[in-house]
């Protein structure tokens, strides 16, 4: 029976999927266990956690006192910092008033006000503005030099002051802002911060799935403060920016150091280090693009994420005033043929198929804020364990921290733009400059190799503009201009959704096919869902039922990558969602549904067997002219010499539309349907030919006139099918009949024929 880890702090325990009370309990008495002593330590802090559904296990390690510590901007690092997170008071105020004279209580930051981590849970009007404040002592060290104010997110619009003098304003949800706060501060120990929040949600700006009326697949909406805020001194001349950009083809790191002055004078000198050995140097101007060279270069990959270290120095009359560290990756990411001459997806300059989870990054203790670091890695670690090496990002920007988690785990990541609107001419410019501050900000990650510009026509505007600017501000990733729906046919892939599915595009010559969302197979955990409203694309009856139609997809998933040129296939999802159940964990991580030796198979194509070519392409990797009839044809209907030239003509597949997953191309909806055509074999076809069969419902298959297989009930998918020895036997170089009859009793209905054959020669497909 299969097991899920279920790890607390400090321990890892093993819980029997037919045992969920029991996880249930450990998980509820773990959580008591650490309030109280939280509790005891802190009697006198006036904040706890509110009541949700469900919590977390990470959620009992959220205290005011050290919540989310880590150094928050990972790719550019500096050793004086001062951490913000914690108690700020709060007020929810008309915001047509100004600045509360009191507030109401304390708030835990950076959890969104609706989170239950916030110690808040109150849905933010959109009439009203949520205001914060705190205090803090600035570092005597620091005197002589700069100090900025770090946000790592705020959503929406941003208003801050410190010690009551406006300092800057911000608008966007997913992007990093900061101001210097220098000339305000008063140095007393004493400086105050107050922050401004208003939030409409659905008024127009990028949302992604948040909603004020969430159901099905939109969710809890999100607002205020929800990434750290920090303090950091910096020098009067400093580094504000690195670029970083491999070559791989070249083994140079393209490498540009943005200091905030023009000054001339100013230097600047990387020195890139691979395990803590120096394999490369550059110096030369600020502000412009340097090139690193790099000895022995180590590529990046899911399997190897090599990273090396960076340290830049700013320099001015060859004195050094300011240092920075960070990392980078050297990978390459573009399209090319494979052996076939299929356009692929290349990693490395090598064809590499990309299968992964739909990662919604939602938390049912922090809404858009994972309880801690831990929590963020987690997600990464155990889509990795299951055989992923893709998460495709939903409609959200992560915390920096997240995708440095992904660089050093070792997994690729499709970044989805988060969706609006889009419906006026400012809610376009909004779009446009979170676009590309998204790209300007996650530029430097080695993970990411593709940017999502639209999912499934959501605001969608103006496209084909947009995919060039897209590519125009980052030329070394991949762009997917619609993931489903409405392909505009610009950018390097095309992308189809199809529930449970699978499916695939049809291939192009200067874009890659790739399956942007499916399976969403459903199953809900006693004591772990987050209401009894709980619902699923396909909803499935136990774990044994999930396993098995999980290997099955995926199987098909495989053969869409041998069969139909497939490059990527992302399935529905990472985890479960509030009402949403269609993930591969639990909404809170406690219950692993997916056995992880079935998935790790299932990813690696293990079941794939050998690979196979299209003699006679079904629906689903082509299309196929039938002849076709549904009224009786005569006993010696099946036999090759038998007069069809009456019948009509039609393109698989055959059915009604209402068939789950059916490619129907020709209406079919009585009873019985007769079909014929022909098809051509070499002599090294013969052997091992199989069928590939969707049948909705009772089938029988004749090969030259006798029968090569049959087929009672009905599938909700394609399978292969070996053939009678009697059939196979029949089978000659040349030209042969196939002739298929389809009974269906009610319900849904469809009947769709393919024939395969083993690949001897590394030819592609044939007639």
């Amino acid at each position: 029976m299969p097991h899920d880890r279920v790890r607390f702090p400090g321990r890892l325990f093993t819980v029997n999927l037919g045992s969920k009370l029991l996880a249930m309990v450990v998980c509820q008495i773990m959580l008591l266990l650490a309030a109280f002593v939280s509790a005891r330590g802190a009697e006198s802090v006036p904040w706890q956690a509110r009541p949700a559904p469900l919590l977390t296990r990470w959620a009992t390690e959220v205290n005011p006192t050290n919540v989310h510590p880590e150094y928050p901007r990972p790719q550019l690092v500096r050793s004086d910092w001062l951490n913000l997170n914690g108690l700020w008071d709060y007020a929810i105020a008309p915001s047509s008033s100004s600045a509360p004279a009191s507030y109401e209580g304390q708030i835990l930051v950076p959890f969104p006000v609706e989170s239950a981590l916030s110690g808040v849970m109150r849905r933010l009007e959109e009439t009203n503005t949520v205001w914060y404040r705190r205090s803090f002592a600035i570092p005597s060290a620091w005197r002589g030099q700069r100090v900025r104010l770090h946000f790592g997110a705020v959503d929406w619009r941003t208003r801050v002051l410190v010690n009551g003098q406006a300092v800057g304003q911000h608008q966007g949800g997913y992007d990093r802002f900061s101001f210097d706060i220098t000339e305000r501060l008063r140095w007393d120990g004493k400086d105050e911060i107050v922050v401004a929040v208003t939030d409409p949600t659905e008024g127009g700006q990028p949302r992604g799935k948040q909603s004020r009326k969430p159901e099905g697949i939109f969710y809890t909406s999100n607002s205020g403060i929800w990434q750290t805020v920090w303090l950091e001194p910096v020098p009067a001349t400093c580094i504000d920016e690195l670029r970083s950009t491999p070559d791989l083809d070249t083994g140079e790191l393209r490498l540009r150091v943005g200091v905030n002055s023009l000054a001339d004078g100013l230097r600047v000198e990387a020195v890139a280090f691979a395990e803590g050995r120096e394999v490369g140097r550059v110096s030369g101007m600020a502000n412009q693009e340097l090139t690193l060279p790099l000895k022995d270069v180590k590529p990046w990959t899911p399997e190897a994420p090599f990273l090396y270290d960076l340290t830049v120095r700013l320099t001015e009359a060859g004195r050094e005033i300011d240092r920075v560290t960070s990392y980078f990756g050297m990978r390459k990411i573009s399209l090319g043929k494979d052996e076939d001459g299929v356009t692929r997806i290349l990693l490395n300059n090598q064809p590499i198929f990309q299968i992964g989870t739909l990662d919604q990054g939602f938390w049912p203790d922090g809404i858009y804020t994972a309880p801690t670091d831990a929590a963020l890695r987690y997600d990464i670690e155990i889509t990795r364990q299951l055989g992923f090496n893709l998460i495709r990002k939903h409609v959200k920007v992560e915390p920096a921290r997240w995708y440095y988690w992904c660089d050093k785990l070792g997994l690729l990541v499709w970044q989805d733009m988060p969706s609006g609107d889009n419906a006026t001419p400012e809610s376009q410019r909004g779009f446009e400059t979170e676009l590309l501050q998204m790209v300007r900000e996650l530029h430097n990650h080695p993970s990411i190799v593709t940017w999502v510009l639209f999912n499934e026509g959501w605001g969608q505007y103006e496209t084909e503009r947009l995919t060039q600017m897209l590519k125009s501000a980052d030329a070394s990733r991949l762009v997917n201009n619609a993931s489903g729906w409405t392909d505009m046919r610009v950018g390097d892939l095309i992308d189809v959704h199809s529930y449970p599915g699978p499916d695939s595009p049809d291939p192009e010559t200067r874009r890659a096919s790739v399956l942007g969302e499916f399976g969403g197979l459903g199953l809900s955990i006693t004591g772990h869902v987050w209401s009894a409203n709980f619902w699923g694309y396909r909803m499935m009856a136990d774990p044994k039922e999930l396993n098995e139609r999980y290997a099955r997809l995926l199987k098909q998933v495989w053969s869409l990558h041998d069969l139909r040129g497939l490059s990527a296939a992302v399935y529905t999802q990472t985890t479960d969602v509030e009402t949403e159940c269609n993930g591969v964990l639990t909404y809170d991580r406690v219950v692993l549904k997916l056995d992880a030796t079935v998935a790790l198979a299932a990813n690696r194509g293990d079941q794939r067997g050998p690979r196979m070519k299209v003699i006679l392409p079904d629906a689903q990797l082509g299309r196929s002219l039938w002849r076709y009839t549904t009224a009786p044809p005569g006993e010696e209907w099946f036999k090759p010499a038998f007069d069809v030239s009456l019948w009509k003509e039609g393109t698989s597949g055959f059915g009604t539309g209402i068939t789950p997953g059916a490619r129907v191309n020709t209406l079919w909806e009585t009873s019985d349907i007769w079909m014929r055509r022909e098809f051509n074999l070499t002599a090294e076809d013969i052997a091992g030919l199989k069928l590939r069969v969707y049948h909705d419902e009772d089938a029988e298959i004749y090969l030259n006139g006798v029968l090569a297989l049959q087929l009672k009930g009905f599938f909700t998918d394609y399978r292969e099918f070996e053939i009678t020895p009697e059939a196979a036997r029949t089978l000659r170089p040349g030209s042969n009949t196939i002739a298929v009859h389809c009974h269906q009793t009610g319900g849904g209905q469809f009947i769709d024929v393919g024939v395969l054959s083993p690949r001897k020669d590394g030819t592609g497909e044939g007639n």
